[in-house]
């Protein structure tokens, strides 16, 4: 099992467009063999209003190996969701890939 750990920066006034997307991709993922979690998170210091003004979106996911990761960066869904939301984010980004001890 692995836990990814990914942030993405959303451009200012695009939130709300980032999530129509976002949400409409997520059965697709929880779908895919090896997802068994996919949570897109809202940074607490983003405020309580982070879904409209938000800075950024911090995805928890766990997955049964890597290969299961791979597979689901290389899913139809997935490069047809990362071309669609590209518009809406900035550089801002970081990726990590753990392991349970």
């Amino acid at each position: 099992m692995i836990h990814v750990i990914a942030q993405r920066e959303i451009l200012p006034g695009c939130m709300e467009k980032f999530l129509k997307i976002l949400m409409e991709n997520i059965p697709n993922v929880l779908a895919e063999e090896g997802c068994i979690r996919y949570e897109p998170c809202f940074d607490i210091e983003d405020g309580p209003d982070a879904d409209k003004t938000g800075k950024s979106i911090t995805f928890v996911e766990t997955w049964e190996s890597e290969e299961h990761l791979k597979a689901h960066l290389q899913s139809k869904h997935m490069l047809a969701y990362v071309e669609a939301v590209k518009p809406l984010c900035g550089e801002g980004r970081s990726l990590r890939i753990v392991r349970p001890c």
